[in-house]
């Protein structure tokens, strides 16, 4: 890492480097002549952490020669070259040296983030094309080809390898001190021509800031001409090569001396020379087409409103809270959903600005639009890729979406008429949840993110995944568990159904978790496993909360409830009822019904077996709550949330309920609730609460006590309230008073 009046992002660069998960890497700074207090930051550095050495040269002498002292001082197998404001995803360097060692390359470059630090553009990816697919093999013909300065297409120089320290060394290999801007590529012709294995991978790994201080995208009058004078120098030592490389090298000169007329006429203009200015234009007219790039950034910047500062943020007094998910949240319509705004509102209470920002159009399914409800109104912002906004309105842009919903329309209208083909089948989407990331993913992250995130909270340990790509290392980060996916896994393969969300294993589950500062935990069993599992991450308990009625409310003698969205656990739990329990309960009560609200509706296309009433998503449920004598959760796989046994708790209703259901509550709600793991027990326990008002109101009573006690708002989130009290004050300032003078 070549250094020189960086403090403004020291700091964040050595984190993202540091926190690589190649643990085994040593991180050489040497500073060219920095005056800003980069010195002061990158000793700190130093003295923190042993892997990182500090070294100053002993005058500005450009970057070559600052990265030429480096390559002097480093031992490893690889070098990777990191600018001292730019980022790296922590597994950038296993991953490029893992590629490196598996098809024996000698440099290895994977695809840039390229993001504004103002924020007045979105954030692109580098690569086009098939390049952006999969991994190219590049030649020293190809590197000319894709290296024109100014060219239309992205130019390989910009690009931070992975390099075979060997290689360099038997070469004799060294940057080329007269050269401030396109070092990096000069080394690199240098490699190619010895030899070298260049390989790229379409992952994108390293985060090119864009910002006033940046000299790669600002040409000099010198710096120019010395690159034409190092292409004139390649071209006579390249003579006698293959004359497609000649070829290729010399439309690459053409670029760089047309770009240096280019800047000759720029000069002019600044200087208030029109006709000196006109004359080099008409004189070189190559430079012409060059002229497109500040017309396009003026008309951009007009575009903008000529905003030329970045935008301030929300509140200076209120650190923002920014939630990634990709779960469709429409409001408290599920348990998932109803979780995560209460977590929303409890960031409110806590003094903090909760943000939403959803990543992948997956969250549609084949929904092609939805209303938000008013409870969503606690985001302060909420931007959803792939959406238009339309007031309350969330509208799919792809129209694929639409035609998939008129597609299962007419399914639905098929079957209903008595058509029974293969065409009619139901083929559910996707669970957005666990969607595989794309780049455009990653981007919306980058964009929509970055700038509102003091802290990242992932919604499911899946999001987890979008935590490099908020490009703001040592930002506190947490993930909301919801469930433990690989004991939810184990349980459906034991009765060889699948899991809606997604299979996943112990360690795999492991690994994400781990990837958060601080895991959310709706359970105590699934708090102590994380803190026995993850002893470096901090545990947050904080059970789903209610607001508990006034009073137990004893209901209907022969009604009973089930509540719950299309999810697997609450699917397979309603089979199994309509299978092995309704009739015995129907033989014994002939007049009882069963309500079901919620979308799981939608897996029971056909309807359920009779008394039983598909009510779909319900606005109010309080009056079914009211009504029901008798409240069931027959659940026989899965975990995580039991919000819907909560929520009935609070209602003050006699539940019955399996051992699946009272998982990771069964010390506080045992008593509260009748148990029965098996059909018989569960259907006379439901018979026996029917017909005995006096033990249904008991249980009901029972129930209430319980959630009054243990799950109010401010017994449930204050863990959480606290955590984002302290990290507030322990770890957002993570500036120096030189810092901060900069940056103000």
């Amino acid at each position: 890492m070549a250094c020189f009046n960086a403090a403004p992002y020291l700091r964040a660069s050595v984190c993202s480097a540091l926190d690589q998960s190649l643990r085994e890497i040593e991180l050489i700074i040497v500073d060219d002549g920095s005056n800003d207090g980069s010195v002061a930051i990158g000793q700190e550095l130093a003295m923190a952490d042993r892997r990182v050495q500090f070294h100053r040269m002993p005058r500005n002498g450009g970057p070559a020669a600052a990265r030429n002292h480096a390559l002097d001082l480093a031992c490893g197998r690889f070098v990777a070259i990191l600018d001292s404001d730019d980022l790296m995803h922590p597994d950038r360097l296993r991953r490029l040296v893992a590629v490196a060692d598996a098809i024996e390359a000698d440099v290895v470059a994977d695809d840039l983030v390229v993001f504004d630090d103002a924020d007045r553009s979105p954030p692109q990816s580098f690569f086009r094309g098939s390049r952006a697919r999969r991994g190219e093999w590049i030649t020293l013909a190809d590197y000319f080809r894709e290296t024109r300065l100014y060219g239309r297409t992205p130019n390989l120089g910009f690009l931070k390898p992975l390099i075979r320290r060997d290689l360099i060394a038997a070469n004799g290999i060294r940057y080329d001190e007269n050269l401030r801007i396109a070092e990096d590529d000069d080394l690199i012709v240098q490699l190619l021509r010895a030899g070298a294995r260049y390989r790229t991978i379409p992952d994108a790994g390293y985060f090119y800031r864009k910002h006033g201080s940046s000299i790669s995208h600002r040409l000099s009058l010198a710096d120019v001409e010395a690159m034409v004078m190092a292409g004139e120098r390649l071209a006579a030592d390249l003579r006698d090569a293959p004359v497609g490389i000649r070829r290729a090298l010399a439309r690459r000169n053409r670029s760089i001396r047309a770009a240096r007329d280019f800047t000759l006429a720029i000069e002019a203009i600044k200087a208030r020379r029109p006709v000196a200015a006109a004359g080099l234009i008409l004189g070189h007219p190559r430079s012409i087409p060059l002229f497109r790039m500040p017309v396009a950034a003026r008309l951009g910047r007009l575009k903008g409103g000529g905003r030329d500062t970045p935008p301030l943020p929300p509140s200076a007094a209120a650190p923002r809270v920014c939630f990634i998910s990709n779960q469709r949240l429409i409001g408290a319509t599920n348990g998932s959903s109803a979780y995560l705004i209460d977590l929303a509102k409890a960031t409110r209470v806590a003094g903090r600005e909760p943000h939403l920002v959803q990543p992948s159009p997956a969250i549609f399914g084949r929904l092609p639009l939805f209303r938000l409800r008013p409870e969503m109104a606690v985001f302060a912002s909420h931007h959803v890729r792939g959406a238009w906004r339309i007031g309350d309105w969330v509208v799919a842009r792809d129209p694929r979406v639409h035609l998939s919903a008129a597609v299962g329309v007419a399914r639905r209208i098929a079957r209903r008429i008595g058509i029974d083909a293969r065409w009619t089948l139901d083929r559910p989407a996707p669970y957005a949840v666990a969607a595989r990331w794309t780049k455009a993913d990653q981007l919306f992250v980058t964009g929509h993110a970055r700038p509102r995130a003091d802290i990242v909270v992932a919604d499911y340990m899946f999001q987890s995944r979008a935590f490099p790509f908020v490009a703001r290392p040592g930002t506190p980060t947490a993930i909301v568990m919801h469930d433990l996916f690989h004991a939810r896994s184990q349980g459906f393969a034991a009765t060889g159904d699948g899991d809606s969300v997604a299979a996943i294993g112990r360690d795999a589950e492991l690994a994400l978790l781990g990837r958060g500062d601080a895991v959310i935990a709706i359970q105590q069993a699934e708090a102590a496993f994380v803190r026995r599992e993850l002893p470096d991450s901090e545990v947050i308990l904080a059970p789903m909360a209610a607001e508990p009625v006034a009073a137990p409310q004893p209901g209907e003698t022969d009604r009973l409830l089930f509540v719950g969205s299309n999810t697997a656990p609450n699917v397979h739990g309603l089979r199994w009822f309509f299978e092995r329990v309704w009739p015995a309960i129907r033989a014994a009560r002939p007049a009882a019904t069963l309500d079901v609200a919620g979308s799981v509706a939608a897996a029971f296309s056909q309807g359920g077996p009779a008394g039983v009433r598909f009510l779909g998503l319900v606005d109010d449920l309080a009056p079914l709550y009211a009504g029901a004598g008798v409240v069931i959760s027959p659940l026989i796989q899965g975990s995580g949330l039991k919000i819907k046994l909560i929520e009935a708790l609070a209602q003050g209703k006699a539940t019955v309920a399996t051992g699946i259901t009272l998982q990771g509550v069964e010390e506080i709600a045992s008593q509260a609730v009748a148990r029965a793991d098996d059909p018989t027990p569960f259907a006379d326990a439901v018979i026996g609460l029917m017909q005995a008002e006096t033990a249904r109101a008991t249980l009901a009573a029972k129930a209430l006590e319980t959630a009054r006690v243990h799950f109010s708002g401010d017994a449930c989130y204050r863990a959480y309230r606290n955590w984002l009290a302290k990290i507030t004050t322990n770890r957002l300032p993570q500036v120096s008073n030189e810092e901060a003078r900069l940056c103000a």
